[in-house]
């Protein structure tokens, strides 16, 4: 069994409440979970206006399809136009850790 996860650091363009940046960071988080089944979840910097952290966790028996699905999520936090991907941590575990 593999675990891998992936931590988001965004920063949120012209955002001047939290109610404005749960309203971008809830649709890439709901985004997450329906295409790729991923556990995801907006995890830092809740109390600042234009920072977001998301989290996120895949299980998987294969390293290759853990590797592709974490790609595949990569890929689209970065394509979108309302936040600027500002780091990216990724993880992989093994139950032999």
């Amino acid at each position: 069994m593999y675990v891998g996860t992936l931590s988001f650091d965004l920063l949120l363009g012209d955002v001047h409440s939290l109610k404005e940046k749960r309203s971008l960071v809830r649709p890439i988080v709901a985004e997450l979970q329906r295409k790729y089944a991923v556990s995801a979840a907006e995890t830092g910097s809740q109390d600042l206006h234009r920072r977001a952290e998301i989290g996120l966790a895949v299980v998987s028996g294969d390293t290759g399809h853990l590797t592709d699905v974490l790609d595949r999520c990569e890929r689209l936090v970065a394509a979108r136009p309302e936040v600027e991907l500002v780091s990216v941590r990724r993880r992989l575990h093994s139950d032999e850790d």
